[in-house]
């Protein structure tokens, strides 16, 4: 499964990796007949056993480490100490590096043995660059994606998107969520065990394996890689039983590199400050009546955004969230998401405040819709990239289209942002693109004082 780096800052980084027992996924397992299984509410074991399905990767006990360099520059590297990886945490380890320098590139070799003293049985090496910091001009590209639906792959060794994704040379990635899907996929997670298969599928493909070499990532949760769809805490799932939600995210969170907030930000030179926000673990019930006490975010949460967001002096400000603020939805059968109206409280307070402010280059980017668009929200201005789907088979629904969204695709793909200088001047272009990253949309806002 190699290594994904996560959390890059101007001085640190996140190391995630696991030992297999073998050197390829069961690339010929047993694979269910359909997509979906029937919701049952009495829990049944399976007859086959997760290590006998398609992309299982069986973890195994073992030892790792990492030896780190400045691109270039061997004479500086540093290799951490052997550490054993964690039989209870699916046999993953997370090394936290700290000291790092801004700006700059490094190269990382990650190696893995049976025991103390045996011999390296496996390594993958990569690289992975830092944020200049925030007074350093920097050029920046990274990508935003959703919806990797593992029965709507698109070619058997991962995504089209992730070859397309590499060639662009992006600094990072930012998965927006429904970056499995343990509900609605079969097999559905019902165990610990079957969740853990459900991420040990995906990035075990070997696209997805090469774009993370060189790709780190600022994974964002949603409801179907956390529990269910459209879920909340204290929701009521008999047909997941007896996974829990607080078992599935504990899952997500073992399985992606982060550190202990999963709302954040993070500053990329003097041109760009990203934010990642939560909307999950804070959430109010869907079901309960809306107003000033229901929530997405959580009073936390909500508070340290605008604070943060106020006090930024980038260039551009871009808050990724993994449900639409803006929108719209679908014509009918949604309330999960600030543009929907079980949440149109909350919504329209943080839009309202983004106009109250007057904050200039400041746009809003979302996964979870199966389409792409772009929509200028009439009452605030507010500007929103909807990045699509993983592949087109995922890409569907019913979506609006109003005259205040000038684009609207339903088909799948990644969105790309970058921010440079065009003679001189700071710009940044949102560039939707189909899964072979043609670009089908591009918008291009430049620096305002």
């Amino acid at each position: 499964m190699g290594f994904r780096v996560g959390e890059v800052t101007q001085t640190s980084a996140i190391v995630w990796t696991r030992v297999t027992r073998d050197a390829q996924r069961n690339w010929d397992g047993h694979r269910e007949p359909s997509k979906r299984n029937p919701k049952q509410d009495q829990y049944v074991p399976s007859d086959v056993a997760v290590d006998d399905r398609q992309g299982a990767t069986p973890g195994a006990a073992g030892q790792v480490r990492v030896a780190i360099t400045v691109k270039g520059s061997p004479q500086d590297r540093v290799v951490t100490p052997w550490a054993d990886v964690d039989a209870a945490r699916d046999h993953t380890h997370q090394f936290h590096f700290k000291y790092l320098q801004p700006d700059t590139r490094y190269a990382l070799t990650v190696e893995a043995r049976d025991s103390p003293g045996a011999e390296v049985t496996a390594t993958d090496s990569g690289s992975f660059r830092t944020p200049a910091t925030a007074e350093t001009w920097q050029d920046v590209r990274f990508g935003v994606v959703t919806g990797q639906s593992y029965w709507d792959l698109d070619h058997r060794d991962g995504y089209h998107i992730y070859p397309a994704m590499q060639k662009l040379g992006l600094d990072f990635l930012v998965p927006t969520g429904d970056t499995v899907y343990l509900d609605s996929e079969a097999p559905r997670a019902r165990t610990i065990d079957l969740a853990r298969y459900h991420w040990q599928r995906m990035y075990s493909l070997p696209r997805h394996v090469e774009f993370h070499r060189n790709v780190p990532g600022y994974w964002e949760v949603d409801d179907h890689d956390s529990w269910i769809n459209d879920g909340w805490p204290t929701a009521n799932a008999p047909w997941m039983n007896p996974l829990t939600f607080e078992q599935g995210f504990d899952v997500y969170r073992e399985q992606v590199p982060m550190g202990d907030s999963t709302f954040r930000t993070v500053r990329w030179g003097k041109g760009l400050q990203v934010w990642m926000v939560e909307g999950r673990l804070y959430r109010s019930p869907n079901t309960m009546a809306d107003g000033p006490g229901k929530t997405i975010w959580g009073k936390e949460q909500m508070e340290w955004l605008k604070r943060t967001i106020l006090e930024s002096d980038a260039d551009f400000r871009v808050l990724i969230s993994p449900t639409p603020i803006v929108g719209p939805d679908r014509d009918k059968g949604k309330n999960d998401n600030h543009a929907n109206d079980a949440f149109m409280h909350e919504g329209n307070e943080f839009r309202s405040w983004t106009k109250d402010q007057q904050l200039r280059n400041f746009y809003t980017c979302c996964g979870d819709r199966h389409w792409q668009y772009m929509s200028i929200d009439p009452a605030s201005g507010l500007r929103e990239f909807s990045c699509g789907p993983a592949s087109d088979q995922h890409a569907g629904g019913n979506p609006k289209q109003p005259d205040w969204q000038p684009f609207l695709r339903v088909k799948g793909g990644f969105l790309t942002v970058s921010v440079a200088k065009d003679d001189g001047v700071p710009t940044i272009a949102f560039r939707h693109r189909d899964v072979n990253g043609k670009v089908v949309h591009q918008f291009t806002g430049t620096s305002q004082p």
